[in-house]
């Protein structure tokens, strides 16, 4: 059966009402603005942003950056959710900062669900809206994003601001990480040179796509108690049969685990230490 569709922000069609957000890059750090009176109808990408994880850096950059080599035909607007403005007006400048992200960078001001009349998704880490003429064109609700979703992100900007011959996600994501120092993409590095090896941590990514999908869902540190058992139950009930996907699973909560409180929150890391024991003390069926 189809996993049940998920909703974040206004739909094609409807409007992209006014709301605030404070500043938290560039010279104009601290000032108050309305975005959408400011751009005025103009073709604009909305970027809402609940929470940062690693998964979801790349894409966020590649976003950035079309906005930036399109700023003639697109106007971005990345906002961050917060609950507290102190303490979001510090992260969010930290994290910008440390992504070098180059366009518009603020703060909603209506906390941490965002402005009132958008009805933002909490489980969705990044809503992405293109726009035009203060109306939705198109909308993705993203619960983990990820690179994958660059392309169809891509063609829906593009449409909007009438590019004709977009760069392509590759493209953009070598000058973004060319522009962000994050070096080059894997396979990349040329023969002879003196570049360091890249450190081996234990265990590993699963391969398996829902597997992994799974994993992101659980690190996530604003996930409930009720809410990382629920998550064990289907995980398990989804490797059960397969020793390849426990497999995957050892790997890829030995890897987590190994980052200590990096990923997850206190109850999810310790419930997944007993998962993880329980998975390496289960002998392997036999053929």
């Amino acid at each position: 059966m189809a996993a049940d569709a998920v909703y974040s922000g206004p739909q094609i069609g409807e409007k992209t009402t006014p709301f605030k957000v404070v500043e938290v890059l560039g010279e104009n750090t601290g000032r108050e603005r309305d975005p959408v009176m400011e751009n005025k109808g103009a073709p604009t990408a909305w970027v809402f942003v609940h929470g940062i994880e690693r998964s979801m850096v790349p894409l966020l950059r590649v976003i950035d950056q079309y906005g930036v080599e399109r700023r003639s035909l697109l106007k971005t607007e990345i906002v961050f959710l917060a609950a507290d403005r102190v303490d979001g007006e510090r992260r969010v400048k930290a994290a910008a900062s440390s992504l070098k992200l180059q366009g518009k960078v603020g703060l909603s001001l209506d906390g941490g669900e965002g402005p009132g009349n958008y009805g933002l998704n909490k489980e969705c880490l990044m809503t992405v809206l293109a726009g035009k003429e203060d109306r939705v064109a198109a909308n993705f609700a993203l619960v983990q994003p990820g690179i994958a979703d660059a392309p169809k992100i891509l063609a829906a900007l593009a449409a909007v601001a009438g590019d004709k011959a977009p760069p392509t996600v590759e493209q953009l994501t070598e000058k973004s990480m060319a522009r962000s120092g994050a070096g080059r993409a894997p396979g990349a590095v040329m023969a002879g040179s003196q570049e360091k090896p890249k450190e081996n941590f234990p265990g590993a990514v699963p391969t398996d796509a829902k597997l992994q999908g799974m994993l992101r869902n659980y690190i996530r540190p604003t996930q409930e108690a009720a809410a990382v058992d629920a998550l064990l139950v289907e995980i398990k009930a989804y490797i059960k049969d397969s020793e390849d996907l426990k497999k995957q699973a050892i790997d890829g909560w030995t890897r987590v685990l190994h980052f200590g409180d990096r990923y997850g929150n206190e109850y999810s890391r310790k419930v997944g230490r007993e998962f993880l024991e329980q998975l390496q003390r289960a002998p392997e069926r036999k053929p």
